[in-house]
């Protein structure tokens, strides 16, 4: 099982920078396009960090294994990194899978569109993290990946943007490592479509009001650290 998350902060540049921290008291089967513990695999944890505006280091992955490091995380886990403040998550159930959403929609695009000269400035990453309560096959997860982001795209679409996304956005699936395995993940699908209602409610109201960079809030008003990330959530 996938615990709540809990905020915590780290000291960079003198600021407490907000991370959420999702630990598993067993080890979970996972799916990520993250930067940190990509692919498929036994997966104990998740990190998703907030980063300024300005950030541009160039190993993302050494980053945010160090900063598991430092938060005693032990295992493989998965790491994610955004501009949005991750005190803002947005957190929504359906039947059972639990789905958090950390929305910047400041720079949505089309997939297939052409890529502009110069690129936007805006803050744009749209992180999702997934907990289906069953055990999926490597094709069930891969497929709940697809059914996640096509849910995304969905929100995105009803809140009126032009996009499918943002270039940066990342998914993470975990499920169980053990018990009878579920063939399937797409929308229709007995966890695929609970799945897919969860994290399009998650985006959409995630993604309803203004997305200002954490590099602009700064951290006034934050809770302190190590605090349930439930506290912040959003109601729904």
């Amino acid at each position: 099982m996938l615990t709540e998350p809990f905020l915590a902060t780290r000291p960079e540049d003198g600021w407490d920078v907000p991370l959420l921290v999702w630990r598993s008291g067993a080890p979970l089967r996972a799916v990520s396009s993250g930067p940190l513990g990509g692919g498929i695999g036994v997966r104990h944890w998740v990190v998703n960090a907030t980063v300024p505006m300005s950030y541009h280091r160039d190993d993302p992955a050494d980053h945010l294994a160090a900063l598991a490091d430092r938060l005693g995380l032990d295992g493989p886990g998965v790491g994610l990194l955004t501009g949005v403040d991750v005190a803002e998550v947005v957190h929504r159930v359906d039947t059972g899978v639990r789905a958090w959403a950390t929305v910047g929609l400041g720079n949505p695009v089309l997939a297939a569109a052409p890529a502009p000269a110069a690129p936007a400035q805006r803050v744009g990453t749209v992180n999702i993290v997934v907990y289906v309560p069953a055990a999926l096959g490597d094709a069930a997860l891969v497929n709940t990946v697809a059914t996640a982001t096509e849910a995304k795209t969905q929100a995105i679409r009803e809140l009126s943007l032009t996009g499918t996304g943002t270039p940066t956005d990342a998914v993470t699936v975990l499920c169980p490592a053990d018990g009878p395995v579920e063939p399937y993940g797409g929308p229709r699908s007995t966890w695929g479509a609970p799945l897919a209602r969860a994290v399009r409610a998650a985006v959409r109201d995630g993604g309803s009001v203004p997305c200002v960079p954490w590099s602009d809030r700064r951290v006034a008003g934050r809770l302190p650290a190590d605090r349930p990330a439930s506290e912040r959530h959003r109601p729904g």
